[in-house]
């Protein structure tokens, strides 16, 4: 999802497939039997709709708001599984989500599931040292495991830091390319497709910052469509398995990593609300139907090639946006416009829709360098007739939707990516509204028609929006930027500490199609 708010002069130039394509493995068959079966088959039922696997019409959906539900759905979709899983993600953490999450693909393929797992190679450098023996034990398990299949995308050749950086030094213009796509699929009959990583800031278990974040969870025939972005990822020349010396060593380390896996996991304080070990959710299935909300989707993503990484996104998004009628609200963590964006917001207010956009702010944003690129379109937007509300770090949100007991952390950020068009599309996803999701990344929606979700969807962008949660930008009668909130009104961007301006001037050096 890349709003035309980011269409940027200058990306980078043509790369090929680093990887001779794979042999092709499809997804399986949606699973004849089990709760997603019977789950699929109720929402098949209230929709009206034929009972047919080919159906491409209905599907039911639930909004993941709160931290603690997105990971809680991910374990019960995994938990039920009886045929498949399919998990694509851009960071998967070495830490008490990956210690969990990776027990339970464990536990799935142990009773006869084959699991897939697709990580960008850039996350496998994503975390600090001393989760790294951790994450790569968890992975040599995965590696182990004959029910599982695992690989890696735009795999640099070397596994060390030091290697790393002489790849990213000497190839970079192919290494700059990454998978940021995130989606988990069971029995081709449920997903879960949105915002969140795998790893405890994504899941409110960080005890210094926590990300505000979104997801949605579809049963029905989206799940299909995503099976089918996950397989053009899976069968592409950019990825890469494990070699069979790879495999051995996993093989012969496999019984003891499982063993001390197990018991850091046992030992996480962050997990007490959740269930080490694989449970039966009928009940929570029930309660769960007449609660979805029915609609149609399109699961849409930038298609991986072997001359590149196409901008499919991007195209849909600006043949999309100037068709709004009425409303569009926005929320994205990442948010660098020029000025083709700025001129089509300007042009969708003088045809009397109203926009709102919610991103950022300093204080709240864990990439500094976004800030730098985009704080000098705060004027040009509110000049165009969008209304602009940045997160705060301290938002009253924080506790009761972003944290997940017993943590409390310090801050908050923003790193949801929706949108809600006139109350009637709810667009959920990975894309940034910036140059990297633009041209350079791998991204993934789902554009969903439902009225339904579509009003959730927005009144939880609105309460994000509201005083308590977000700073309003406004210009003055002087034509000066000013942020006010319930209990302040400043003329300075808002930051959370000292160091933070300071970053924030020094990577206006850099170029802004780096991030």
């Amino acid at each position: 999802m890349v709003l035309a708010l980011t269409v940027i002069a200058g990306c980078a130039g043509p790369v090929r497939a680093p990887f001779e394509a794979p042999q092709e493995e499809r997804a399986l068959p949606a699973a004849p039997s089990g709760l997603l079966a019977s789950l699929e088959q109720r929402i098949q039922t209230q929709a009206g709709t034929p009972d047919t696997i080919d159906n491409p019409r209905t599907s039911g959906f639930k909004l993941l708001d709160r931290s603690e539900e997105a990971l809680r759905w991910r374990l019960t979709l995994i938990d039920a599984a009886t045929r498949s899983i399919d998990t694509q993600y851009y960071l998967y953490h070495g830490d008490s989500t990956g210690l969990i999450l990776t027990s339970r693909l464990l536990a799935a393929a142990d009773r006869g599931v084959r699991v897939r797992v697709l990580i960008d190679d850039m996350g496998t450098l994503a975390l600090s040292p001393s989760q790294k023996k951790l994450r790569d034990s968890m992975g040599a398990l995965m590696i182990a495991h004959p029910n599982i299949s695992f690989r890696l995308f735009n795999s640099s050749d070397n596994r060390n830091a030091l290697g790393r950086g002489w790849d990213f030094a000497t190839n970079f213009e192919q290494l700059n390319h990454r998978m940021h796509n995130k989606s988990l699929t069971v029995d081709n009959r449920a997903t879960i497709v949105g915002g969140r990583n795998i790893g405890d800031e994504y899941m409110g278990l960080h005890d210094h910052f926590n990300f505000r974040d979104i997801d949605v969870m579809g049963i029905g025939a989206v799940a299909r469509q995503t099976s089918d972005v996950f397989d053009l990822f899976w069968n592409s020349g950019w990825v890469i398995h494990p070699n069979q010396t790879t495999r051995d060593k996993a093989e012969a380390a496999a019984p003891s990593q499982r063993a001390a896996m197990e018991r850091e996991l046992r030992s996480s304080q962050e997990l007490e609300r959740f269930s080490l070990k694989p449970q039966s959710w009928e009940s929570e299935f029930s309660a769960l139907s007449p609660a979805l909300h029915l609609g149609s989707s399109e699961v849409l993503t930038d298609r991986p090639g072997p001359d590149g990484i196409s901008n499919d996104l991007y195209e849909w998004i600006t043949n999309t946006i100037p068709k709004v009628k009425t409303e569009l609200l926005v929320t994205n963590a990442y948010l660098i416009p020029d000025t083709s964006g700025v001129s089509m917001l300007a042009g969708l207010t003088e045809k009397g829709v109203d926009i709102q956009i919610h991103t950022n702010s300093l204080a709240s944003q864990d990439v500094p360098a976004v800030n730098s690129h985009y704080k000098a379109w705060r004027a040009p937007m509110l000049q165009a007739g969008a209304s602009l509300y940045e997160a705060r770090h301290d938002a009253a949100i924080k506790d009761s939707v972003v944290d997940t007991l017993p943590i409390s952390a310090k801050y908050m950020g923003l790193h949801s990516k929706s949108m809600v068009i006139d109350r009637r599309f709810a667009i959920i996803g990975s894309a940034n509204l910036d140059p990297r999701s633009a041209f350079l990344n791998a991204e993934m929606i789902a554009v969903i028609d439902s009225e339904g979700l579509a009003e959730e969807l927005a009144l939880i962008i609105l309460r994000d929006m509201a005083p308590s949660n977000s700073w309003e930008v406004r210009l003055d009668d002087d034509g000066e930027l000013q942020w006010q909130n319930d209990v302040e009104t400043t003329q300075r961007q808002p930051a959370r500490d000292s160091f933070q301006p300071i970053a924030d001037w020094f990577f206006m050096l850099f170029p802004k199609r780096f991030y």
